[in-house]
C-alpha cells in the first residue's frame, strides 16, 4: 500500500522531510578578543543540538616558527567543574623534542605548571601536542592563563616563547555561554 506524503497530514510530512533533510548545519559563530579568537559550531539533529566551542590564540617563536594555544570543549563532554576544555599546542618548530608524551611548562610569571602533554601528530605545518586532560592540572593552568599577561611555554627542555593572553579571559567566558557550563572557577 503506497502513502501519499499528504495523507500523513502537515506533521507527518514536515517530519518525513526533516528525516530525509539531514541535520541542521548552522553557521559557526566566530568572535575575536583582544588576542584570542573564539568560535562556536553548532549541529542540530532534529532532537539535540551539538556544539563544539573552541578558543584559539596564534604565536611565533624567538626563531619565526608559528604556533597556535587553543582550548576546545564541547556540550556533550564532561563539564567544569568534572572537566575542562581540552588544550593543544601547536608548533611549527623543528627543535621541539619528538616523544610518545613529554612535559610542557606554563610560567605565568609567579607559577609554572608543569603537565604532561603527549604528542598529537602534525597537523599542517604544526605538531600537535595535547595536554593530559585531568581535571585538576587543567583547571591551574587555566587559572595561570587568566592571571597572566602573557605565558612562558617551555616543551620538554625547549622553550618556546611567551604566549599572548590578551583577551583569554573573555574569549573563555564565551566558551562558557556558548557550551553551557560555568566560568567562575577560571574566569570569575
Amino acid at each position: 500500500m503506497k502513502t501519499k506524503l499528504w495523507a500523513l497530514g502537515p506533521l507527518g510530512a514536515l517530519a518525513v522531510l526533516a528525516f530525509f533533510a539531514g541535520p541542521a548545519l548552522a553557521e559557526p559563530k566566530t568572535e575575536t578578543f583582544g588576542k584570542w579568537s573564539a568560535t562556536v559550531d553548532e549541529l542540530g539533529t532534529g532532537q539535540d543540538v551539538h556544539k563544539t566551542c573552541a578558543a584559539s590564540t596564534a604565536f611565533a617563536d624567538e626563531a619565526g616558527a608559528i604556533g597556535t594555544l587553543t582550548l576546545s570543549i564541547s556540550n556533550d563532554d564532561a563539564l567544569p567543574p568534572k572537566g575542562y576544555p581540552a588544550v593543544a599546542l601547536g608548533i611549527a618548530s623543528k627543535s621541539v623534542p619528538k616523544s610518545k608524551t613529554i612535559y610542557a611548562v606554563f610560567d605565568d610569571g609567579q607559577n609554572k605548571v608543569k603537565l604532561a602533554v603527549r604528542d598529537g601528530g602534525a597537523v599542517g605545518p604544526q605538531h600537535q601536542w595535547l595536554v593530559d586532560n585531568q581535571a585538576k592540572s587543567t583547571l591551574a593552568l587555566l587559572k595561570a592563563m587568566r592571571r597572566a599577561t602573557a605565558l612562558f611555554v617551555t616543551v620538554g627542555d625547549v622553550p618556546i616563547t611567551n604566549v599572548e593572553m590578551d583577551g583569554f579571559t573573555k574569549a573563555y567566558r564565551s566558551l562558557g555561554t556558548w557550551c553551557g557550563f560555568p566560568t567562575a572557577d577560571v574566569a570569575p
